[in-house]
């Protein structure tokens, strides 16, 4: 099973969209070009998609759950540019003939990804000149105010105190800057950007967002789930009188292309 099979609708409802910062930076990468195809990878429900799609001229959309990629078919209907979606992983992507992509987009998922494999098919399918952007801001797992630090402290009561990836993993992070990933493939020339981003939350969008992660996902709290939310309500609902809860964040975003 996915670490996303029951996260879906509350991702499609609670995980926050790309700072308008950012679209800017993606956008720029494809000024003065005719042809404008988007490609993104792990794409979750569409929100990049969605971003750009005045942008570009075509999208394909790749996720592997399937859950998430009915959301995304949802979120993208009715867009004037072509749409395709694959239910498929990153790594067995098969590009249409011919096609090539201008921009490769990998939001929040590229640690789910087997990095070199992805990068090396990009080799086969993107233009000469062709843009691929990494991008992601951290949880609010690894985020650290005094509210945040809290909520993580009661999840760890249900879930242990390793971080989850889903019901039978834990989450393992990589241990070298996706900018040495970057600069070790075809795409070796990698610009770094940072945008702060602010963001105030109500308790029962921390608690939709939770639902929405592979650490928080409701299965991992079984017959429990009901206790959780009840005690996650008072915490967040105490914090929220105290000062609100604000997440400061930085969303990066790596700029990689041929050398």
């Amino acid at each position: 099973m996915s670490e996303f099979a029951t996260t879906a609708p509350y991702y499609a409802a609670y995980r926050p969209g790309i700072p308008g910062a950012a679209v800017t930076l993606l956008t720029d990468t494809l000024e003065g070009k005719e042809h404008r195809a988007l490609l993104d990878l792990g794409s979750g429900t569409g929100q990049v998609p969605l971003a750009l799609h005045q942008a570009v001229t075509e999208i394909d959309v790749v996720e592997r759950d399937a859950g998430m990629i009915a959301e995304a078919e949802k979120a993208l209907a009715g867009l004037l540019v072509p749409v395709r979606l694959h239910n498929t992983r990153a790594e067995q992507f098969t590009p249409h003939g011919g096609w090539q992509a201008d921009l490769v987009t990998i939001c929040r998922a590229f640690h789910w990804m087997d990095q070199p494999s992805v990068l090396s098919l990009l080799e086969t399918c993107t233009a000469p000149d062709a843009t691929v952007a990494v991008m992601g801001d951290g949880s609010l797992w690894t985020a650290r105010s005094a509210w945040t630090d809290a909520l993580r402290a009661l999840i760890q009561e249900y879930t242990g105190t390793e971080r989850r990836a889903g019901k039978d993993k834990t989450y393992s992070a990589h241990d070298r800057p996706y900018r040495e990933i970057l600069a070790e493939s075809a795409f070796s020339q990698v610009k770094e950007q940072t945008v702060p981003v602010e963001r105030r939350w109500t308790t029962d969008e921390v608690i939709g967002y939770l639902y929405s992660t592979s650490f928080a996902a409701r299965p991992l709290f079984g017959d429990r789930i009901a206790e959780f939310e009840r005690r996650a309500h008072w915490l967040l609902d105490e914090h929220a009188a105290r000062g609100g809860l604000v997440e400061n964040a930085v969303f990066h975003v790596l700029l990689a292309h041929r050398s």
